[in-house]
């Protein structure tokens, strides 16, 4: 059985990096897999990329250009939109092969255009790691009853405050007659994730399946907390907040409004020198607003090792957003041993159990999340078993060999029906 995963890189944002431990997983465990993406970082021999002179120079214009056309939409939703408008070569290049099953991520941001998806012959399965794939052009958006990947995009349900050509409709009707043909499964990390996919219009009638992200917990483990400060130069003698890059406050989905708010708080009923905050994935932006305690930057971390480090150097991972998947900071935290406070939301409910392995405040509410902060601190001076049971749910939920196997039941069943039908 040969697998092909296809990505828009294997190693830079949170979805390449699912879609890249998934892959060497399988390579670890026996299964014959490749993987296929625009941007290629790693110098493992199982990922191709361009190689050709003509085709890297194509691939330098692939997302401007995108880009360029995107902008013919003036969209509210500040977050990340994708059209896949250019066209590739990779249907014709998957159908030739001796590939059995495709395997699609993150394949927006012009990875391949949404009629060569339409294109392939071979089975797909598709893991959502962001809502684009049943959207329009949008990655992250509502999705309460009157969302338009609900009931359909129209002229009459657009956004009053959208202007410019209405590419969410364009690209949805693109996706709806371009795959209208294409029988693919659907895997969704999350359980929100899964219930959105089942709602929309697009993937209503498709087979779907919940299977979280693997992550390695050999390399994501428990490790001496002074040890680790003392490698990244951290106080011993203080609790230590962490949270990831939070893009200077400008996506309002990451929740960085709800994270000060709840800071304040906690600046009032806790001895402030006793505190500091954490922030990895970025240097310090230019405008940021100061947070009531000690803050230390860490900048962009792109390692395992220091990224292991930094979750066990920490007391507590704070993750504010208002919508997530099933992201993979919050887990790493876990399968280090580190409690996360976040609002009881989408798929942040699968990796927190409440008040055992860390906090799930009430959506969106500072005061509660506030209030999780402190239940940490104090759960954890008098020695309760929050780190522990962290540990232990990211042994039992993520644990490379379980996800393996569970792909390997889509794929050996998807590989039967094939056979049927062939025998047909």
């Amino acid at each position: 059985m040969k697998i092909l995963h296809i990505s828009h890189s294997d190693l830079i944002g949170g979805a390449a990096r699912a879609a890249y431990r998934l892959h060497m997983a399988q390579l670890d465990s026996g299964i014959d897999s490749q993987m296929l993406v625009r941007n290629k970082l790693s110098d493992h021999w199982s990922i191709s990329g361009p190689s050709t002179r003509f085709e890297k120079s194509c691939n330098l214009f692939r997302s401007p250009i995108g880009h360029y056309i995107n902008k013919l939409q003036r969209s509210h939703n500040v977050n990340f939109h994708s059209g896949d408008w250019l066209p590739s070569r990779w249907a014709k290049k998957i159908n030739s092969s001796n590939i059995d099953i495709v395997h699609l991520h993150w394949v927006a941001g012009e990875t391949m255009s949404i009629e060569d998806i339409g294109r392939i012959k071979k089975p797909i399965v598709w893991t959502l790691h962001d809502m684009w794939p049943f959207c329009g052009t949008e990655h992250v958006t509502n999705y309460d009853e009157n969302a338009r990947w609900k009931i359909g995009y129209s002229s009459s349900n657009r956004n009053n405050l959208d202007k410019g050509l209405d590419l969410d409709k364009l690209v949805w009707l693109r996706k709806k007659k371009a795959w209208k043909k294409q029988y693919m499964h659907i895997v969704a990390p999350s359980n929100w994730m899964a219930e959105c996919a089942k709602n929309s219009i697009l993937f209503k009638d498709y087979p779907i399946i919940i299977i979280p992200n693997a992550l390695d917990t050999d390399i994501y483990k428990p490790l001496d907390k002074f040890f680790c400060r003392n490698l990244l130069n951290l106080p011993l003698n203080k609790t230590i907040i962490l949270f990831g890059a939070m893009g200077g406050g400008k996506d309002p989905n990451k929740g960085f409004d709800l994270l000060i708010a709840s800071l304040n708080y906690l600046s009032q009923k806790i001895d402030n020198k006793k505190i500091m905050c954490l922030i990895f994935g970025q240097s310090k932006p230019q405008d940021f607003t100061n947070l009531p305690f000690e803050t230390r930057w860490l900048g962009h971390v792109h390692d395992d090792t220091t990224l292991c480090s930094i979750y066990n150097a920490a007391d507590i991972m704070i993750v504010p957003s208002r919508t997530e998947n099933l992201p993979q900071a919050a887990t790493e935290a876990h399968s280090c041993g580190t409690p996360v406070v976040a609002f009881n939301t989408t798929g942040l409910k699968d990796i927190v159990t409440h008040l055992q392995t860390g906090y799930l405040a009430t959506p969106f509410e500072p005061f509660d999340m506030c209030k999780g902060i402190e239940y940490v601190i104090n759960g954890q001076e008098k020695n309760h078993n929050i780190a522990t049971n962290a540990r232990e749910k990211s042994i039992n939920s993520w644990r490379p060999n379980i996800i393996v196997k569970k792909y390997l039941n889509v794929y050996l069943d998807i590989m039967r029906q094939q056979s049927v039908k062939k025998a047909k």
